[in-house]
């Protein structure tokens, strides 16, 4: 635009310049006024916790570490040396003396009752002279071991205390392949250290782990389980325990291996009472047949017998006055029924077995050779077995 008029020119200018004052005016902060920051237009949009943490956070008040004393005495070899009077009078008797050597070793656990009642690994407390539990608010606590199974490697540990915070159990039964594992403990003496991983398998017996002497199918999980962690929880993304970590495997570099926490719930009462847990046993060692692998064994010139080539359980061995010897169970026997229930794995007869009850009669179907025979079987206590 142009204007014509000189005056008129100024006052457009005067009045622009009285605009913009005016707006830098309403803009400043008024005399005395504090000046308030700006809220996010989207609240939102700000990052909330991590399942993980929300998960921790749960159980963690709850996860204890379990200090352990247990005193060992090692017994003098006898030495024909020692014996001789001179050197007994030079060297004197300390060298023949039984010594005693104190061993130390920790854990983890977790508080299941308000009153102080504690899940842990039985191996972590097994033996122990006394226990010392610390809580994460840095309390330390004498502990009591009021029960110890080692079949399933739980036991259980009072404590003294009243409004203990406590872990929410959940349901190992609905546990899938894939499912977010979060390992809660005190690994080599790390207190209050959390792994994540996944669900790797479920149900691996002990004896595929290689500890045949225990009776468990444990949850397998890449998170990382190390001595310390044992009897710690495996917590699931909603924060409730499914399993009882264990480190039963030195070589199990990137795996680890937990309890169902169903186990526990059946046996965690009893023990805290003090019980004895029964297993109930056949007395046989087994395997899983094939037909592969029976025709393998058929076609070896130097096996011992043949064996049907079905899918069953082969009896490797009897143990002497077991209730499997008492039915007349023989070595090379092919479990493939029992109570009418399809035999395939050693891993499902054990189970069948493990669930049944003590002096119960089981319909045991075998074949011996090109022979069916039916025999009953009442299972025994296992620990009376030896």
């Amino acid at each position: 635009m142009r204007f014509q008029n000189p005056f008129s020119y100024m006052a457009a200018k005067i009045s622009k310049l009285l605009l913009i004052g005016l707006l830098v005016l309403i803009a400043l902060p008024m005399p005395g006024a504090i000046a308030q920051p700006l809220a996010p237009s989207n609240a939102a949009a700000l990052p909330a916790k991590s399942f993980v943490a929300q998960a921790v956070n749960q159980v963690g008040p709850a996860v204890v570490r379990i200090d352990t004393e247990r005193t060992v005495t090692q017994r003098a070899m006898p030495d024909p040396f020692l014996e001789d009077p001179f050197f007994r009078n030079f060297f004197g008797d300390d060298f023949s003396r039984p010594r005693q050597q104190l061993m130390r070793g920790q854990g983890s656990g977790f508080i299941v009752d308000p009153s102080g009642v504690i899940l842990t690994n039985a191996h972590v407390v097994d033996g122990a002279d006394r226990v010392t539990v610390t809580l994460k608010d840095g309390r330390t606590l004498d502990g009591v071991v009021k029960g110890v199974d080692e079949v399933t490697d739980l036991a259980v540990v009072k404590i003294n205390g009243d409004k203990l915070p406590t872990v929410s159990l959940g349901d190992s039964d609905s546990v899938e392949v894939g499912d977010w594992a979060i390992a809660v403990g005190n690994p080599l003496g790390l207190d209050n250290t959390v792994t994540l991983g996944i669900v790797s398998t479920l149900k691996r017996s002990s004896a595929q782990v290689g500890i045949p002497d225990k009776r468990l199918d444990f949850i397998q999980t890449d998170a990382a389980i190390n001595p310390g962690n044992s009897g710690g929880p495996l917590v699931n993304a909603q924060g409730e325990v499914i399993g009882i970590n264990t480190a039963i495997r030195a070589d199990a570099m990137g795996i680890g291996f937990a309890i169902p926490v169903n186990k526990a719930k059946e046996i965690k009462d009893q023990l805290a009472r003090g019980e004895k847990i029964a297993h109930p046993y056949l007395g046989v060692q087994m395997t899983t047949l094939t037909p592969e692998l029976a025709r393998q064994n058929n076609e070896d010139p130097n096996s011992a017998f043949s064996v049907p080539e079905v899918n069953g359980v082969i009896v490797v061995r009897v143990l002497p006055n077991t209730p499997a010897a008492t039915a007349g169970i023989r070595r090379g026997d092919v479990i493939t029924q029992i109570d009418g229930e399809t035999i395939t794995k050693a891993e499902q007869l054990q189970s069948i077995v493990e669930n049944s009850k003590l002096g119960q009669n089981l319909r045991v179907e075998v074949l011996r050779g090109a022979q069916k025979k039916i025999l009953q079987v009442r299972p025994g206590e296992l620990q009376n077995a030896a």
